[in-house]
């Protein structure tokens, strides 16, 4: 599944979908605008465009609160971007998370000022790494359920995905056999 979206910068947006394949969904997102650029704002020749591919999530066990999603983001515009948060309609809040080594512990932390995607690489988002933390789920995440995501980066705007939700010690949707087996 991919999900695409290009935007000058400091423009408003319009969404629309476009279906291509049986295994793939875009999301383009396109320019259109009839609001003046601030003073100071970057050029309109600084575009972020964003493609998203496969978004999934893992499971989540009856009473778990909190449950994580990955996706790979690449920048492939002239100008970085950086995913700020989110929202579902699954869970209270969405955050951007990352996880370190500490003194030889391993530890989750939000990354208040969000993740940045820079001009022309990509970000995996995954576990034991970058990843989105969907915090006070208000029910648990079933396997082969597909879960709504907006996404909100600083300069594109809201990205809409839909994650796929693998089963628990899934370490995504390429993993051989899916875990299924």
């Amino acid at each position: 599944m991919q999900f695409k979206t290009t935007r000058p910068l400091g423009r408003t947006i319009h969404a629309g979908f476009a279906a291509a394949g049986a295994a793939a969904l875009i999301l383009s997102i396109g320019a259109c605008s009839s609001q003046s650029q601030p003073e100071g704002a970057a050029s309109e020749n600084a575009i972020s465009e964003l493609v998203i591919t496969a978004p999934w999530s893992r499971e989540t066990a009856k009473g778990q609160d909190a449950g994580g999603a990955f996706m790979t983001i690449a920048n492939e515009g002239r100008g970085a971007d950086r995913l700020t948060g989110g929202s579902t309609p699954v869970a209270g809040d969405v955050q951007i998370h990352t996880v370190d080594m500490t003194d030889g512990v391993m530890r989750m932390r939000q990354l208040s000022d969000g993740l940045e995607i820079p001009a022309g690489d990509t970000v995996t988002l995954k576990p034991g790494s970058f990843h989105i933390m969907l915090m006070d789920l208000k029910h648990p995440l079933e396997r082969g359920e597909t879960v709504p995501l907006t996404l909100t980066f600083a300069k594109a705007g809201p990205v809409e995905v839909e994650l796929i939700v693998e089963p628990v010690g899934s370490q995504g949707p390429d993993e051989a056999g899916g875990g299924d087996e």
